[in-house]
């Protein structure tokens, strides 16, 4: 399958690096504003054609599919363009920056019967598959954990002074979109919609979210939600039930699940995967695109993921220009 990639930042480059392994995948073609810059990409992954204008990438008989891994503000206009010139689009978490966006989005792929699919890798891979089969083992769950608390790179620049797109909220960036989606889509995928959320967050002094916490409420037990750019996290994710607990290392990326019992008794299970999980994402991508289903089921987990993160924002006073 001929691919384009929209983005040239470090992302991208760990996509290539999960890509390079699946056999189907072909980088035809790269993307950038800046010439330059898209070029010492392309060069680097051996992508025949260069483009620094979407209408023509749109356009192109070249590309059958497109990876966007631009910032979060420009996935939806970027990812309606490519749907309506009838690529595949696989995009990046967050889908977009609200549900009305998400809905316009799934609304091109429809009427142009081509695939969208959220780059969630977590939800892809062995070690999520791992927690959905043990999770009758713990009884009836009453309170999930779930944390990724990962201190950003950026952010000793951004005290600096320095302050990059990841740490700029004009382009629809939060601690809970770039961090706290991890924890929010593994919750909705297992679990559904909540009945009711709260939500409370800390600030940076240009407005940019730096981390929060986020309680929900589902019938019959509670969700917390523990999320940071600005801090680092050492504990393990959590689903209580009844009859035992489940520890999840970690919940981005899960390698090791460790089941705890009442009566004394700990089960760990580790997971053989591939060592980039982005790998999963992409081969189930291009399964999708395989059946040429204009559906795929892995959607109504973004569309309710994105009503989770909207009423979050709401809450926490979480602003997008």
């Amino acid at each position: 399958m001929r691919f384009a990639i929209i983005g040239t930042s470090r992302i991208s480059d760990t996509f290539m690096d999960a890509a390079s392994q699946v056999p189907e995948f072909e980088l035809k073609a790269v993307y950038s504003r800046n010439r330059e810059k898209g070029q010492v990409f392309a060069d680097k992954y051996g992508a025949g054609l260069l483009y620094t204008s979407l209408e023509e990438l749109a356009d192109s008989k070249e590309v059958d599919a497109v990876y966007i891994a631009s910032p979060n503000s420009c996935h939806a206009p970027q990812a309606i363009q490519m749907l309506n010139g009838g690529k595949h689009v696989l995009c990046e978490k967050p889908i977009a920056s609200d549900s009305e966006e998400l809905a316009k989005m799934l609304g091109a792929a429809g009427q142009n019967k081509v695939i969208l699919l959220e780059a969630m890798r977590s939800v892809f891979d062995p070690g999520f598959a791992m927690i959905e089969k043990l999770l009758p083992r713990i009884g009836t769950v009453r309170r999930v954990a779930f944390t990724y608390c990962q201190y950003s790179s950026r952010y000793d620049r951004f005290k600096q002074g320095i302050i990059e797109n990841a740490f700029n909220p004009r382009l629809s960036n939060a601690a809970l979109m770039d961090i706290g989606v991890y924890c929010v889509h593994p919750m909705v995928k297992l679990f559904g919609l909540p009945k009711s959320i709260q939500a409370q967050s800390i600030f940076l002094h240009n407005g940019m979210e730096g981390m929060g916490t986020v309680v929900v409420l589902y019938d019959s037990m509670l969700a917390e939600l523990h999320y940071s750019k600005i801090t680092q996290g050492y504990l393990p994710s959590q689903i209580q039930g009844e009859q035992g607990t489940m520890l999840i290392y970690d919940i981005p990326d899960t390698k090791a699940i460790e089941l705890c019992f009442g009566d004394g008794r700990r089960e760990r299970i580790e997971i053989d995967k591939k060592k980039n999980n982005m790998y999963y994402e992409i081969e189930e991508f291009i399964r999708l695109v395989k059946r040429k289903e204009a559906t795929n089921p892995h959607n109504q987990f973004s569309v309710w993921q994105m009503k989770v993160l909207d009423e979050i924002r709401r809450c926490a006073g979480i602003r997008f220009e």
